[in-house]
């Protein structure tokens, strides 16, 4: 471990904080972090507010996956505040300015959704009592849909792209190759990791900033073990929460928008499946994108933004 300082958490566990100067001088994304505990641990985030913004003033909850951060909205919060909506951005436990448990068996599927309840509740006074919006592409889908549907009331919209909610079936070729990558490769460089799984080039600025959160291996077990945490076996410890949490949303009648990267490898298939089984997804104007791929808001993050607005509006 070096001379990197391992703190403990009021229940026991262990972690590390990425320096804060790993954070200095990030392209397009400067606004001033947040931070909140969960469980003991330091979860940070941004709200980025439209002028005038009030108690009544909608909120976008923008949720990232595996192995970015909240710097993968930045592309997307300036048009969406332009519009007049609150952009909340999280960065899950283990990810971005968050801290990061140094034990695998410390993240599990159960315990990210349990983290992001009580991160909606320690925030509840910042969003004020306007409505509350999810975005959720990869991770950020797997935990938002599972918060939306045992927290029915408190979305009033949902926005999914390139993303699911597997109940123990395969994950495909696709991903059955970036879990064994995931878990044999050396080093996990988590900026040639999304600029591979972006159909546009990413600059090496942008590489950086997805690399900033991990400065040696130790602050990688979340990055590391959360492809081995996607449901896709039946017997996984998950598909029974995943399975009632299907049941709410084959039932849910509030509107549902998806947006979509048909040529992401591993998640590019699934859009018409996800969107056939919510009903408040029917006669939505869902759009695909191109050229895009799995991190659809590196590639497409202002035109999202503006079907979001368009659909809103």
């Amino acid at each position: 471990m070096g001379d990197v300082e391992v703190l403990t958490a009021a229940g026991g566990v262990e972690f590390v904080r990425t320096p804060e100067e790993r954070f200095g001088g990030l392209e397009g994304y400067s606004h001033e972090p947040r931070y909140v505990d969960v469980d003991g641990l330091r979860m940070g985030y941004v709200v980025v507010e439209p002028d005038g913004a009030d108690d009544n003033t909608a909120t976008f909850l923008l949720l990232h996956g595996e192995p970015t951060w909240g710097y993968l909205y930045r592309k997307m919060i300036s048009p969406l505040v332009a519009a007049g909506y609150r952009a909340v951005v999280p960065d899950l436990i283990g990810f971005g300015r968050s801290d990061k448990p140094v034990e695998r068996s410390a993240y599990t599927y159960e315990g990210h959704v349990e983290w992001m309840r009580e991160f909606l509740a320690a925030t509840a006074g910042e969003r004020g009592t306007g409505p509350l919006h999810l975005f959720g592409q990869d991770w950020g889908g797997l935990i938002g849909l599972r918060v939306a549907a045992e927290n029915p009331d408190v979305f009033d919209r949902l926005v999914l792209a390139n993303t699911f909610l597997p109940e123990g079936q395969g994950g495909g070729p696709g991903f059955d190759f970036w879990r064994q990558f995931s878990q044999d490769v050396e080093f996990l460089d988590c900026g040639r990791l999304v600029d591979n799984a972006t159909a546009t080039e990413l600059s090496e600025t942008a590489q950086d900033a997805y690399r900033a959160p991990f400065p040696e291996e130790l602050y990688m077990a979340g990055a590391r073990h959360f492809p081995l945490l996607v449901p896709v076996y039946p017997d996984d410890p998950a598909v029974p929460a995943n399975q009632a949490a299907w049941e709410v949303l084959e039932q849910w009648d509030k509107p549902v928008l998806t947006l979509w990267a048909p040529d992401d490898p591993v998640l590019g298939a699934v859009q018409d499946t996800l969107a056939g089984r919510i009903p408040g997804a029917a006669g939505q104007p869902h759009a695909q994108f191109r050229p895009a791929s799995h991190f659809i808001q590196e590639d497409q993050g202002p035109a999202l933004a503006h079907a979001i607005t368009a659909w809103l509006g």
